[in-house]
């Protein structure tokens, strides 16, 4: 009976309503016209990249000055719950559940698209296509792209939700993060509208990555055995991830979610050992090395880099897609590693989740796309020519060139799979929290509700726009919470200074606390 009065709760809620009522509109709306949605998203996606890019550039930008203080200020000692606590899960398990539920379907569908796109359409002006200087440049802003900057996004909403969870007993919700910023007036409705948002961002963000690997499974199957690459083909691949997923979520944090993260690990370990011994071995490491050393000495100039002067819209196709993702993204990824980072201390957290991440990202675009890049440069392959014609295709191709083809392509379609799983698996269970007030541990309707709209908004853009209206859904619901993020830091600033200066006063003024102690008993 409490059961079913807890369950009835969860939908007794505006955020649940509004936000189902929104996802379910737009799902509809691409199945009966899709061409119009696709329209629609190609002018959002237009108008959202080329007005609003320098703001996503300054915002991220700014994410990463404010991580890399925390990490190093005498903030960082301050614990994500009581001064005793340990932590919940090993530290493998816990990079293995970063890894998987931030990005492990991206790397895996750029990992070799994104250097090899760059190797033929430079970044850069001036710069020869598939010449030595542009194979350089091409490393290096797929280092950036896939850097600390798409993690710091990360790293400020969950460390935020983390801290107010854990140590101030806030409930789980994107909302209770603006704690720290007093509001007078209009503060219920502030909080709804942007738990509201926080959960249509999440849903878009994360049917862009399924979107993505969706058509990239699809995209294998088609190159490796012929099988039809199609609306049709995408969709049953969709109910099959539907019902995969719905599975694993009701198995709860502990053994599906885990099991599967760990799982993506040792594949991602095991696949980047075999090619870094069986590929080009001191060029991949020379190029890590080099690439690294680019990353850092640009590392500004990348931050801000802007085309106004040539009308060139490279940084808008690709920094800028890339930082409104992670934006949209957030929320889901934050509250996911807030919820699995309880008994860690502020530093490290902001190194565990800043750092290591886009460490084993350097890793495998180094391997894989390492190795497309001196292919092509040093034995006339044409990967870069056939990842221009189909991106979906990339990593096929590059295995191609490799002994055990049709075995490693299996096993990177399996990889693909358990990744689209454990994120949707991830992403159910949080949209469950933050529909439910908060709970930890949401009920399995919520989570079927949540688990089937997002494969009905996957299947719609995917039907109606393929990659641009996946693009397009991510800069538009990255927009306003954008915003909502600037805030969360100020709010998380705010607090951790608060309770800087109460632990400092404690420690000076012991008679004083236990004074106040009788008081409030």
């Amino acid at each position: 009976m409490k059961k079913n009065r807890r369950e009835k709760a969860s939908y007794n809620n505006p955020v649940f309503k509004v936000s189902a009522i929104v996802i379910a509109f737009f799902t509809i709306w691409g199945a009966l016209s899709p061409n119009s949605l696709a329209k629609n998203a190609q002018s959002v996606l237009n108008f959202t990249s080329y007005s609003f890019g320098w703001f996503y550039l300054v915002s991220v930008a700014g994410f990463v000055a404010f991580c890399i203080f925390l990490a190093v200020s005498k903030y960082g000692k301050i614990k994500l719950g009581k001064d005793d606590e340990k932590p919940e899960f090993s530290l493998f398990t816990w990079i293995s559940m970063l890894f998987s539920a931030g990005f492990g379907v991206g790397i895996v569908f750029w990992g070799v698209a994104e250097p090899l796109t760059h190797f033929t359409n430079p970044p850069l002006e001036g710069v020869q296509p598939q010449s030595e200087e542009s194979a350089r440049l091409a490393m290096r802003y797929s280092f950036f792209n896939w850097g600390i900057h798409q993690w710091s996004v990360f790293t400020i909403v969950g460390l935020a939700l983390a801290y107010f969870q854990f140590r101030k007993k806030s409930k789980s919700l994107v909302s209770e993060t603006l704690e720290g910023i007093h509001i007078k007036r209009g503060k219920e409705p502030l909080k709804k509208s942007v738990n509201i948002l926080a959960v249509i961002a999440t849903v878009i963000g994360v049917s862009t990555s399924l979107g993505m690997g969706i058509l990239q499974i699809n995209g294998g199957l088609n190159y490796v055995f012929s099988v039809p690459n199609n609306a049709w083909m995408q969709m049953v691949i969709v109910l099959i991830l539907l019902a995969l997923y719905l599975a694993s979520a009701t198995t709860g944090l502990h053994k599906g979610i885990k099991f599967l993260s760990n799982t993506n690990m040792i594949l991602v370990i095991v696949l980047m050992t075999f090619f870094l011994f069986k590929g080009p071995t001191v060029f991949i490491m020379d190029s890590l090395v080099l690439g690294i050393g680019d990353y850092l000495q640009n590392f500004a100039e990348m931050s801000f880099f802007m085309t106004p002067y040539s009308g060139d819209t490279w940084v808008q196709n690709w920094t800028v897609f890339y930082w409104a993702w992670v934006i949209a993204w957030s929320p889901f990824v934050g509250s996911f590693v807030a919820r699995i980072s309880r008994g860690r201390t502020i530093r490290e957290f902001i190194v565990g989740v800043l750092v290591v991440p886009p460490g084993i990202a350097f890793m495998w675009m180094a391997i894989f796309g390492g190795t497309g890049l001196y292919m092509d440069l040093f034995q006339n392959t044409a990967i870069a020519e056939a990842v221009s014609k189909d991106v979906t295709t990339a990593v096929f191709v590059l295995l191609q060139e490799f002994p055990l083809y049709f075995f490693f392509s299996i096993i990177i379609m399996a990889l693909i799979l358990i990744f689209l799983v454990t994120s949707a698996d991830s992403a159910v269970f949080v949209l469950g929290m933050m529909t439910s007030g908060g709970n930890l541990n949401p009920s399995n309707t919520v989570k079927m509700i949540w688990g089937v709209l997002m494969a009905g908004i996957t299947g719609v853009l995917i039907i109606s726009s393929g990659l641009t209206g996946l693009q397009a859904a991510s800069l538009v619901s990255a927009l306003p919470f954008t915003v909502i993020l600037i805030m969360i830091t100020l709010s998380l600033y705010r607090s951790l200074r608060k309770d800087r200066a109460e632990s400092q006063f404690e420690m000076e003024h012991p008679e004083q606390m236990q004074e106040f102690d009788r008081k409030a008993q």
